[in-house]
């Protein structure tokens, strides 16, 4: 598709067109320097421009002596839409920002299969995602090290996150000032932000004014990736200063073919730009940040994969690496809804001609209901008291599904009701199922295959079935008396432990949080060593959520840029 010709349109009755002439000089200067890439050596090849790309790419062109180039299969970020807050759902649903997948049928969830979008632009996930900021425990972290990963340990990876931050209530003890992302805390007005939060503490839960701080359990409200009313992508935080660097090219609309091996060192990529193959080489490192479902199909397709896989789609075998694509982990999300008897919700806000002044609004002025995202309110919480940390994630919005937001997890579960109300998600924060991805054919520009199989592990479905559970308790509390209406999903007639396990295979969906296809380890299956090396190929490393061992309990957002500020250090410590 032809960015300079491309303009988002969001589904009806909401259909905004941007002129593609308010941003046609500012794509033209962002994509100034892609033309000549291959023309010239680099130290560093990135393949892919997502959160981990983004922030290796400024990394490692800092010292101007390392000529990188940052290949994306996407396109340029420059329409006003990526920078809207509440266009998260049109951007979910857009072909030109997204790589559209869908999972096998899972046998757990009655067969269904699940949408799965994945970034495909500059930015990556980061451009399209929900903007939530969380980064997990230092249980989660000090658990990586004890896998025998020493280098991944909370003390060690806090440094990495604060550094990237800009944390706009100001820094401290676990907050960094002066990084090139904004994280800040909406304070949208909204009463139902604030009954929730007070349920969760009638409910018998503490409140948590940080869930990055000292601790992670409570009700509180998020952090974000957004400033002064708009989403800030890992592109726009960490490509933009360095674009104009001399020594960093970056190409969009790159289709990566494989990695290059020769003599059993990786040395560099061949691409696919238009109908144009062109072969790129790197005399230092090919990085692969492709995220978790692209990074083990590049591998598979180089030659590096379970070599019986490979050889019954008639790929030469590189290297015999049993656990590509293995280890996929992802969270499971289920919603229970009420009808709202106040008129305070997002239902009149966001309809027909006022979703249309709140997106021009949001897009000039950098204010109004379209310039945040409506999901500040949430939660950590157990699913039994007995543990020592948080199973169990919630987010809380003030409304159900509109044609004007479109986001897919918040179709609405009880049917074709068209009014206020209100609802909160749940999710297991660790699950134990395990799923995988794989390719079914030899051609690299087919879509993998992803196989996450949901709920095969049953204390999965049973975490899940008490964190819906538990949101019945929060929504039963005082706070909520004057505008619980009826509740819409579950809804009444699931009563039992049985009906609400039957309910989840049927509703429950992602939250596009999936990691863990290359995991980092040092067994036979482990894809990458601690820093992230593939094993047995030089030359080669991942660079992405696809390289968690396990997975943190928090959105995956953080933890993906903290793996590259990571990496970067390991990466620069050995080039100098």
């Amino acid at each position: 598709m032809n960015a300079g010709r491309f303009a988002l349109t969001s589904p009806r009755p909401l259909q905004v067109v941007i002129p593609v002439n308010l941003c046609y000089s500012c794509y033209k200067q962002s994509t100034s320097n892609l033309s000549n890439g291959a023309s010239v050596g680099f130290d560093f090849i990135i393949v892919g421009a997502g959160s981990a790309g983004c922030v290796l790419a400024n990394r490692l062109s800092a010292d101007p002596h390392h000529r990188v180039l940052l290949l994306e299969a996407g396109g340029s970020d420059w329409n006003p839409l990526f920078r809207v807050p509440l266009m998260t759902g049109v951007l979910l649903r857009s072909r030109y920002a997204n790589w559209f997948y869908r999972t096998e049928p899972e046998p757990h969830l009655n067969d269904r299969q699940l949408f799965w979008p994945r970034g495909r632009v500059l930015g990556g996930s980061s451009a399209i995602n929900g903007m939530v900021y969380t980064r997990g425990t230092r249980l989660d972290y000090d658990g990586w090290a004890q896998m025998g990963l020493p280098e991944w340990s909370f003390d060690k990876v806090l440094p990495a996150f604060m550094r990237g931050e800009s944390y706009q209530p100001g820094a401290n003890a676990f907050h960094g000032g002066a990084g090139p992302l904004p994280i800040s805390r909406p304070n949208t007005p909204n009463p139902l932000f604030d009954a929730f939060v007070a349920a969760g503490q009638q409910a018998g839960y503490p409140f948590n004014l940080d869930f990055n701080g000292e601790t992670q359990e409570g009700f509180g409200r998020y952090d974000f990736t957004t400033k002064n009313g708009e989403r800030w992508s890992a592109a726009r935080a960490f490509l933009g200063p360095a674009r104009q660097r001399p020594n960093l090219v970056i190409r969009t609309d790159a289709r990566l073919l494989k990695v290059i091996v020769e003599n059993g060192r990786a040395t560099g990529v061949e691409i696919l730009t238009g109908r144009e193959r062109q072969s790129i080489r790197a005399e230092r490192d090919i990085i692969l940040s492709c995220g978790t479902v692209n990074s083990p199909a590049a591998l598979m397709h180089s030659g590096i994969g379970d070599a019986d896989l490979l050889r019954r789609h008639g790929i030469p075998v590189v290297r015999d690496l049993k656990g590509v694509g293995k280890n996929l982990q992802d969270h499971l999300l289920a919603r229970v809804e009420h009808a709202c008897l106040e008129p305070v919700t997002l239902y009149s806000t966001l309809r027909g001609d006022r979703a249309a002044l709140a997106l021009l609004r949001a897009i000039f002025l950098k204010s109004g209901p379209a310039a945040s995202f409506p999901l500040e309110g949430g939660a950590f919480f157990k699913s039994d008291p007995a543990l020592d940390e948080p199973d169990l994630q919630s987010h809380f919005l003030p409304g159900l599904s509109t044609a004007a937001l479109r986001l897919p997890f918040l179709a609405k579960a009880s049917g074709r009701y068209d009014g206020h109300g209100f609802f909160a998600n749940v999710y297991q924060l660790r699950p134990h199922s395990r799923g995988e991805i794989t390719i079914g054919s030899a051609d690299p520009l087919a879509a993998p295959r992803i196989r996450p199989n949901y709920l095969s592990d049953p204390a999965d479905l049973h975490v899940l079935r008490e964190g819906v559970k538990a949101l019945r308790r929060v929504f039963a509390q005082p706070a909520f008396d004057r505008f619980r209406g009826p509740e819409l999903a579950p809804g009444p007639d699931v009563v039992t432990d049985a009906d609400i396990e039957h309910w989840l295979r049927g509703v429950a969906d992602t939250v596009f949080h999936p990691v863990g296809s290359c995991r980092m380890g040092t067994d036979d299956l482990a894809v990458v060593d601690q820093h992230l090396k593939v094993h047995g190929i030089p030359g080669l490393r991942v660079v992405d959520a696809s390289i968690m061992p396990r997975m943190p309990s928090s959105n995956t957002h953080a933890p993906t840029m903290m793996i590259a500020e990571r990496a970067s250090d390991f990466i620069l410590g050995e080039a100098s």
